[in-house]
């Protein structure tokens, strides 16, 4: 779930493809999706997302006639703007990215759009070739498809060869959590005013608790037992979280409780640490040798674990279509394009193969251009998310899906609230126990929803 800390911008755009789609099915308005048509399109602000706005213009819309306005959010304001839009029924946006925490949610409370007949009839845009893992989250309960996704990703341990080949240090595939903590003290100050890693500090339930929660379930911890008894402040869940701000404390990032997605992309691809945990898709980015001092010399592992056989979270920034929107032909055309393999060339050509938004179809995979360029990530992202189990991410029962998040409405409010307690931990202004204690009474409100 990755952020990106911009101001607001607002990107007029339109374009391209070769993916021309002809979608009259289910959903559809009476309005044509051709010339002269424009949508609103509101994302969230990360590497990928900036990629379509700068093709769109003379790729789809030159192809289309549709004009393409894209507003670029980072992650918190993001979800903050697209609920209210959503749930409000506002109707100020034809297409948003949510992803697999959204979906079942707002399929339910009837706000999204059914693609089954927009995919059904057009040619060429092969449905089968979506991994399955991304088809599952980004289905409604009744196994259609409510979102179209434009990359899939887990998580992973991403680190400085060079660094770790100076200091004699072997970074285990497959490491465990105190392994990684151990080799941070040892690569701290590795270089000068370089960090021995970075993890997210930034609040946020996608920022901070994404990252956060996939330690609790490896630690044993969990936000709720399968019966809805809240564990916020359990042993496990609290060994976890110390374990988390003494690591960030001891040997994180400058700035840490600031410090999400798009800051810890900044300060791995500058040599400002030598080692960053999170998304799988951060790996184009720091391959790209024109925004990356570390480009060809990162090296990748997977999410480290304590208890647990893998500890990778799941998600996948999609496109959605609200129910509100009255341009649906035209929306369902730059969703279907933005989501297909043509698009994927695109990028790979335009821009570089490493850039490609991965995860989501199993013919990128087989691309040999994409195979060249991915060859150091791409084997372990792809695994990542085939080993990711939203129905058992941690060594108990659940009471829901999800891996770092909780599917239930309420969490996006108490998971917000909860890890600003704990940013400001890692700032030194709170104890965990503090945080954790006051998290607890308000995930125990929560629960009592559902017992």
């Amino acid at each position: 779930m990755r952020t990106r800390r911009m101001t607001h911008v607002l990107v007029t755009a339109t374009a391209a493809g070769s993916l021309l789609v002809a979608c009259s099915g289910a959903g559809g308005s009476s309005n044509s999706g051709g010339g002269g048509k424009s949508i609103n399109v509101l994302m969230v602000g990360n590497p990928q997302m900036e990629d379509i706005a700068k093709l769109t213009k003379d790729t789809f819309t030159k192809d289309t006639g549709i004009k393409v306005n894209f507003t670029i959010l980072p992650e918190n304001e993001l979800r903050d703007k697209v609920t209210q839009d959503v749930a409000t029924q506002a109707g100020q946006y034809d297409v948003a990215t949510i992803g697999a925490y959204e979906v079942p949610i707002w399929h339910k409370n009837g706000w999204l759009s059914d693609l089954t007949g927009y995919i059904d009839t057009t040619k060429g845009f092969d449905k089968a070739d979506l991994l399955k893992p991304m088809v599952t989250s980004l289905s409604g309960s009744d196994g259609k498809l409510y979102a179209l996704p434009f990359y899939g990703e887990s998580s992973m341990l991403m680190y400085n060869k060079d660094v770790m080949k100076a200091k004699g240090i072997t970074v285990p595939e497959r490491p465990t959590w105190q392994q990684i903590a151990d080799i941070a003290a040892k690569v701290d100050g590795a270089e000068p005013g370089m960090k021995g890693i970075c993890l997210r500090g930034l609040a946020g339930w996608g920022e901070l608790g994404a990252s956060l929660t996939t330690v609790v379930n490896t630690f044993g911890g969990t936000w709720f037992t399968e019966d809805w008894k809240a564990q916020v402040n359990s042993p496990a869940f609290k060994k976890a979280t110390k374990f988390y701000v003494d690591l960030v404390r001891k040997h994180g990032e400058a700035g840490a409780s600031q410090a999400g997605f798009t800051e810890c992309l900044n300060a791995m691809s500058q040599k400002k640490v030598a080692m960053w945990y999170d998304a799988t898709s951060a790996a184009g980015s720091l391959e790209d040798p024109k925004s990356s001092k570390v480009a060809g010399k990162v090296g990748y592992a997977y999410a480290p674990t304590v208890e647990t056989k893998s500890s990778g979270w799941l998600w996948s920034w999609a496109w959605a279509m609200p129910k509100t929107t009255n341009k649906a032909d035209a929306a369902s055309k730059f969703m279907l394009w933005a989501s297909s393999k043509e698009y994927e060339k695109l990028v790979g050509e335009k821009l570089g193969w490493a850039r490609v938004p991965a995860g989501k179809r199993a013919s990128t995979y087989e691309i040999p251009e994409y195979q060249k360029a991915a060859a150091s990530f791409g084997d372990i992202t792809l695994k990542s998310i085939e080993q990711a189990d939203p129905a058992n991410p941690g060594v108990q029962p659940r009471p829901t899906v999800g891996i770092q998040f909780v599917a239930v409405p309420e969490f996006q409010d108490l998971g917000t609230k909860v890890t600003q307690e704990i940013s400001a931990a890692i700032a030194g202004k709170t104890s965990v126990d503090k945080a954790l204690n006051d998290g607890q009474k308000l995930a125990e409100d929560v629960a009592k929803n559902y017992q």
